[in-house]
C-alpha cells in the first residue's frame, strides 16, 4: 500500500511540473509583448486610424503535455480499479478517458481573449490584425500605429 501511495505522490508531482511547464510556455500574444527573439530586429512602422474593434478567442495551446499528463493520472487511476484483468482494464479506459480530458483542460487554461482590430491606414489601404486583448481598450476613429517585421504585426499606442 506503501509503494502505492508513493506512486501515486509521484504522478501528482509530475503533474504538477507539465502544467506549469504548459503554463510558462503560453506566451503573450498582445501588442506589447515580445518574444524574445524580436528584440534588436527593425520593424516597419505604419500610421492608421481604427474602423472597427471586435472581441475574439484566440485558441489555447494543443501540446503532447495535457493528454500524456491525463493520460497518466487517468491510468493510474483506473488501475485502482478491480483486480486482475479488471485492473488493467480500469487502467486502459482511465488513460483514454484521461488523456481526452487532459488535452481539452490545457486547452482551455490556454485559451485566451483578444481583438481584431481593423484599421484603415494613411494610404488609404486597410488591414485587420488579431492580437491578445491586453486592456488597451482601441476605440474607433482612434490614431494608431502598426509595427510590422514582416511576420508579426501588432497595433500599438
Amino acid at each position: 500500500m506503501a509503494a502505492s501511495k508513493r506512486l501515486t505522490q509521484l504522478v501528482v508531482l509530475m503533474t504538477t511540473v507539465a502544467a506549469l511547464g504548459v503554463a510558462g510556455c503560453a506566451t503573450g500574444l498582445g501588442g506589447g509583448t515580445y518574444q524574445r527573439t524580436e528584440a534588436r530586429r527593425a520593424m516597419t512602422v505604419q500610421f492608421g486610424t481604427v474602423e472597427s474593434v471586435r472581441p475574439v478567442v484566440l485558441e489555447g495551446t494543443k501540446t503532447p503535455v495535457g493528454a500524456a499528463t491525463g493520460a497518466a493520472l487517468g491510468g493510474l487511476a483506473g488501475s485502482n480499479i478491480g483486480k486482475g484483468r479488471g485492473s488493467v482494464a480500469g487502467a486502459i479506459v482511465g488513460a483514454v478517458a484521461g488523456g481526452v480530458a487532459g488535452a481539452a483542460i490545457e486547452e482551455g487554461v490556454t485559451r485566451r481573449q483578444g481583438v481584431e482590430i481593423t484599421v484603415r491606414l494613411d494610404d488609404g489601404r486597410y488591414l485587420a490584425v488579431v492580437q491578445e486583448d491586453e486592456g488597451e481598450q482601441f476605440r474607433p476613429g482612434e490614431r494608431v500605429r502598426l509595427l510590422s517585421d514582416g511576420g508579426t504585426t501588432r497595433v500599438t499606442r
